[in-house]
């Protein structure tokens, strides 16, 4: 036996159908950014096209490529990790949506010297997030240089785009009005974008206005809450994968688990939560760099299997997110008392 991520695909499929009925009429786009959320992409895109998702938010273009050998010609897949002329070269190529928000990229696509298809644009306009972006006072002329790609044939504006910081409902508000300026502003340029995409999971579920054609749901759809957020019962999603380690061995010093800090759990959270046992909650007393002790049971054996997080389990990988940051955040305390929390997890 070993440490196993089990990923239920039927509960993925619950999910998905929960995203399609929150963001209605807007159309879902499944974001598979670091294979999947960790959850595997293969399995997860060919489930996903099969319950009737047609865009795919791959991150970047390796990504685009592995998705578009799963699901054929049919969907649509949108990439935003975009490197330069080798990258939009290959995108053309695979044919994929091409998040551009640097000016720079238009150049490099002007100066494909033989693209093996029209580019399909989506151009994204800063709102504030800072995260890249074309700034607002160069909108226009971003706007001009796509005018001339597309006059040229080789390109076509597909969408307007962007990110907001989810961190109130004024900043959000304020990013949207820029986000709605810059899509008059294509359309007064000729322009016709037919795609608009400005929220992801938790915008797209709370705020309606927000949701235009497009939503960007990828940690939703694999049923991970927010951190600070509403919890899982409340957005009516459930996580889909459990992390299940085997009991190695019994002895004075507890039960011992093959899973430590070399595989991700920080040392830091020895002491701090209780996993599932086939007795009930146990305490991780300690946690090595491949291995982790808990408080024993009656009769746990090896090859007992102990649940650390996932469906049906006291914890999420939400919760232990959580908890690991307001370990640090004690930590900081601790070396600079005087320092305001506000700055301890920026």
């Amino acid at each position: 036996m070993t440490t196993s991520y089990r990923v239920d695909l039927d509960a993925f499929s619950r999910n998905l159908h929960r995203v399609r009925a929150a963001i209605a009429p807007a159309a879902h786009m499944l974001v598979v950014k670091d294979d999947a959320y960790a959850h595997g992409l293969e399995p997860l895109v060919s489930r996903a096209f099969d319950e009737g998702v047609r865009w795919f938010g791959a991150f970047d273009v390796v990504t685009g490529a592995a998705v578009r050998a799963v699901v054929g010609p049919e969907a649509r897949i949108f990439v935003w990790l975009i490197g330069g002329s080798d990258d939009l070269a290959a995108g053309v190529a695979t044919d994929l949506d091409l998040g551009i928000g640097d000016e720079a990229l238009l150049d490099d696509l002007a100066g494909l010297s033989e693209p093996a298809g029209v580019a399909r644009i989506h151009l994204k306009i800063d709102t504030g997030l800072h995260r890249n972006g074309i700034r607002p006072e160069r909108w226009d002329e971003a706007l001009a240089r796509t005018a001339e790609l597309v006059a040229q044939g080789r390109g076509v504006l597909e969408g307007i785009w962007s990110h907001i910081s989810e961190a109130s409902d004024a900043d959000d508000d304020d990013a949207r009005a820029v986000f709605l300026a810059g899509r008059d502003a294509a359309r007064a340029a000729g322009l016709a974008p037919r795609f608009s995409h400005l929220a992801a999971s938790a915008a797209g579920f709370a705020r309606g206005e927000f949701r235009e054609d497009l939503v960007r749901v990828g940690a939703f759809s694999y049923g991970i809450r927010p951190a600070g957020g509403p919890g899982e019962d409340d957005l009516g999603i459930e996580p889909i994968s459990t992390l299940v380690a085997t009991v190695t061995a019994v002895d004075a010093a507890g039960v011992h688990l093959d899973l430590g800090s070399l595989h991700g759990l920080p040392s830091t959270l020895a002491g701090r939560f209780d996993v599932d046992t086939p007795a009930g909650p146990r305490r991780v007393e300690a946690i090595a760099p491949a291995s982790l002790s808990v408080a024993p049971w009656p009769e746990a054996a090896p090859g007992d299997e102990v649940v650390v997080f996932g469906r049906g389990a006291r914890n999420s990988a939400t919760d232990l997110a959580e908890l690991i940051d307001t370990i640090g955040e004690e930590i900081a305390l601790r070396v600079s008392p005087t320092v305001p929390r506000r700055y301890l997890s920026a």
